[in-house]
């Protein structure tokens, strides 16, 4: 056979890949997920010898079993696109569409039904042979393997797995009418696929745990407003049992199925039509391992040791796609085209490289990137569990910053929730003791900190000063989110640390290493909640010192058989000491506000520390002291004043920063305030001030509340949506459009909007405050076809005077204001 078309000045990888080979083909791909299709296109585009090698009887498995209608997006926004097949953001029957045009249109050379079963490289030939489960052969110089994940789908593992109307996939909802279908899996395949089965069907949805916690904040709250409407059945604490055939003998209408479980009340059967399980996918690292490819550890989450060209250890073979550790379509369809040109001797820069040696420049000009790469892998513990080229992904979203000695790197209640890794130099962290004394920490080179506002979203614990020759990784909390989530010794580095410095800062600053460590030793256990969900109850016995990682908590009492809440608790304060130092049991209830995770340190340990340290000790009982002087005054609080706090907290001004609210007795119902934002923002206002909830006098328009963890910036792909120092939460220019943040909002605050020319406002606002436009001129016009974007509250950020909503306001009855003002009568006494 032929050699394809080599540089000859650049082949020499090529050339030990095919000297002396003799096959059918230069390069056979296996897989036609987003990967294996740009590999094979792009091999048919420069001539090499090639076969696509598909399981199913369609490409882009994974895609292909995307609900309908999907959305599918294109990121990362900042890289471009290398492939021979068109790819852009769009419908997932857009997507597959133009795939399947692309490679008919090239010629590639594919076949389907083909599943490898073997694949093995003889090394005197250097030679692979691949065979398929139906007999079929092959011989090939190289192999690219773009297989994906999803060939390897959990299973339920219970008796019924099997049975016909099971499945682990769903494409089209609307195909199923009628029908009682029970859904299992808790994350966002699961509560899509459940939502979208919900309107025509009886739908139960399986979750294992407590509450739905992995998913996004959007999936989150919409399952949690179906289930209250009574739209789906959720069974928390449930495991699937068995699944039975009905007994249908005597009525051919019962459902065919009798699906069993256990939940927290015990074992319980339904009938059903159908069971749809979405237990998501795992690599399948048996079969990889058999081909001689090799992992770096033990870990499931792990991905093959690969060169920075996507070699594995084995010669000739390479790996791109999600496998890989690559699972953006994009990033996958980028690796597929430059492996081709890699394997072909057609040495070509990684599509990332201008951009990574950029960000490089400022520290590190004379260095490569991959110099760069191995200095950070090796120098910061904390991606030492990273590949190179997840390292690369990670960069792309990161800044190296190289402030000088004794700058401010950030100060003590800023808003900002970037997280920072130290790749050279040190930081100096300003804390204060219990006296308003203030010292210095140093932390040096491989340290991390910000984990406290990544993982609270509260307001920054400490002021950091850059040490001498400081070289910092700055990056945004969904990129960190992201690794946190896709690396467990990342997760498991963060929250130690976590655990380590809100113990230190916000229960015993006093308490010595090895106090800490003792209590950090002991087992902390981490538990999430649900809004109202209660955490402990009066009478209850102390089972640990609860500490609020995120989230906010509210206290109450039974007091003349009425509920009175006594305190209102934030992240970063703890509640249930005082069970636990009188030995007593828990004196009042505790709930969460909003969503919430809590760290609890068993009590055990707790009182252990306490009798090994008297001061710490000391300090706590006189927190006591105070907080129960608060809890007596508020148990004095008229039931009035005890629900409106309880109104408030349900809106969910627990997790805000900044609120508007209208008192409705001096309110004139003018509508300056939303006449007045649509004239600051380009026509489209940003409040609504007759939708919203009230309680007595007091009017919670629908308007930004600027939440101290917004849900909005969790699922922003261009990371368009930060926050700044001082709190506001904004919308940059880089928005797509994609309506992310509008679902994930949970108060309705944002909008898709098309930016319209400012109204005519009425007369009198124009003449007294200069907003809209003069009387008697024409409105302009405006294309309703733009694209659309997302709009919200900015606070009017840049502008003097403050939001335009307060100051339009001719009676003072619009002000905007903090929760810890509106809370300040009762933040004291927060404890059970």
């Amino acid at each position: 056979m032929s050699q394809p078309n080599i540089n000859p000045s650049k082949s020499s990888h090529a050339d030990m890949l095919f000297a002396e080979a003799e096959a059918q083909y230069d390069i056979i791909i296996v897989g036609s997920g987003p990967a294996g299709l740009s590999a094979a296109a792009h091999a048919k585009a420069l001539g090499a010898s090639h076969l696509l090698l598909e399981a199913e009887s369609h490409t882009a498995d994974t895609i292909y079993k995307y609900q309908k209608r999907k959305h599918v997006m294109a990121e990362p926004g900042i890289i471009p696109l290398r492939s021979d097949l068109k790819f852009a953001e769009g419908l997932r029957e857009t997507v597959l569409q133009n795939w399947d045009d692309g490679i008919t249109g090239l010629g590639v050379n594919i076949e389907y039904g083909k599943r490898v079963n073997f694949l093995q490289r003889d090394e005197a030939s250097r030679t692979f042979t691949i065979k398929c489960e139906d007999g079929s052969e092959y011989t090939s110089r190289t192999v690219v393997l773009g297989i994906g994940l999803q060939g390897n789908l959990r299973k339920l593992g219970v008796p019924g797995e099997h049975a016909q109307s099971v499945q682990y996939t769903l494409s089209d909802p609307d195909e199923f009418k009628g029908e009682t279908i029970i859904v299992i899996g808790a994350g966002d395949a699961g509560i899509e696929n459940a939502l979208a089965l919900m309107g025509q069907n009886t739908v139960y949805i399986l979750n294992r745990q407590t509450e739905f916690a992995q998913c996004k904040e959007g999936n989150r709250n919409l399952i949690t407003k179906a289930e209250k409407s009574g739209s789906i059945n959720v069974r928390y604490s449930a495991n699937t049992v068995r699944i039975d055939e009905a007994d249908r003998s005597t009525n051919k209408d019962l459902p065919p199925y009798i699906f069993v479980f256990n939940d927290k009340d015990g074992e319980a059967a339904v009938p059903c039509h159908r069971v749809i399980a979405r237990l998501g996918a795992t690599a399948p690292r048996k079969q990889v391992e058999s081909f001689g490819i090799k992992f770096p550890n033990d870990n499931p989450a792990s991905v093959p040791v690969l060169s920075e060209r996507y070699e594995s250890n084995v010669p000739g073979l390479f790996i791109v796609g999600a496998l890989g550790g690559y699972p953006l379509i994009k990033q996958a369809m980028n690796q597929g085209y430059e492996v081709v040109e890699t394997i072909l001797g057609r040495e070509i820069e990684p599509v990332d490289e201008p951009l990574l040696k950029n960000k490089i420049r400022p520290w590190r000009p004379l260095s490569t990137v991959s110099e760069a790469l191995d200095f950070i892998l090796h120098g910061v513990p904390l991606f030492q569990a990273m590949s190179k080229l997840q390292l690369r992904e990670f960069m792309l979203d990161s800044t190296i910053l190289t402030p000088r000695k004794g700058s401010v790197v950030f100060k003590k209640l800023d808003y900002t929730n970037t997280f920072f890794s130290i790749v050279e130099g040190d930081v100096e962290v300003e804390i204060e003791d219990k006296d308003g004394k203030k010292k210095r920490i140093k932390l040096p080179t491989g340290s991390f900190f910000g984990e406290m506002g990544l993982i609270s979203g509260r307001r920054r614990t400490a002021t950091v000063f850059a040490g001498e020759r400081c070289v910092l990784l700055e990056t945004p909390r969904n990129t960190m989110l992201r690794l946190i989530a896709a690396v467990d010794d990342v997760r498991r580095q963060i929250d130690e640390s976590f655990l380590r410095n809100a113990i230190y800062n916000y229960i015993g600053p006093m308490l010595s290493r090895e106090a800490v460590d003792a209590l950090v030793n002991s087992g902390v256990e981490k538990r999430k909640y649900q809004a109202n969900q209660v955490l402990f109850s009066e009478g209850d016995d102390a089972d640990g010192l609860y500490l609020v990682r995120s989230g906010s908590l509210t206290v109450s009492k039974v007091i003349d058989n009425q509920e009175k809440i006594l305190s209102y608790v934030s992240a970063g304060n703890y509640v249930g000491e005082m069970a636990l130092v009188n030995n007593s049991k828990r004196t009042a209830t505790v709930k969460a506000a909003v969503y919430t995770e809590v760290l609890v340190l068993k009590a055990d340990a707790f009182k252990q520390q306490l009798a090994l340290n008297p001061a710490w000790r000391q300090a706590i009982e006189s927190v006591m002291a105070e907080r129960t002087r608060a809890n007596v005054m508020a148990t004095e609080k008229t039931g009035q004043e005890s629900d409106l706090i309880r109104f408030m907290l349900k809106q969910g001004l627990g997790e805000a920063s900044d609120v508007l609210i209208i008192n409705e007795s001096m309110c004139i119902q003018c509508n300056n305030c939303e006449t007045a934002c649509a004239e600051t923002h380009k026509g489209t206002s940003r409040l609504k001030r007759e939708a919203g909830p009230s309680f007595a006098n007091f009017h919670l328009p629908v308007a930004c509340r600027h939440c101290e963890n917004p849900s909005c910036m969790k699922d922003c792909p261009p990371d368009a949506i930060t926050r700044s120092k001082e709190g506001e939460v904004f919308i940059s220019d880089a928005c797509i459009g994609c309506g992310n943040c509008e679902r994930n909002c949970p108060y309705g605050v944002i909008q898709m909007a098309v930016q319209k020319p400012p109204k005519m406002g009425a007369n009198m606002l124009w003449l007294l405050f200069g907003l809209g436009a003069a009387p008697g001129e024409r409105q302009p016009d405006y294309d309703p076809n733009a694209a659309k974007k997302a709009v919200k509250c900015d606070l009017c950020s840049g502008q003097s005077g403050g939001p335009a909503c307060v100051r339009a306001c001719p009676t003072g009855a619009a002000i905007r204001t903090s929760p810890e003002k509106i809370f300040k009568p009762i933040s004291m006494g927060f404890d059970e």
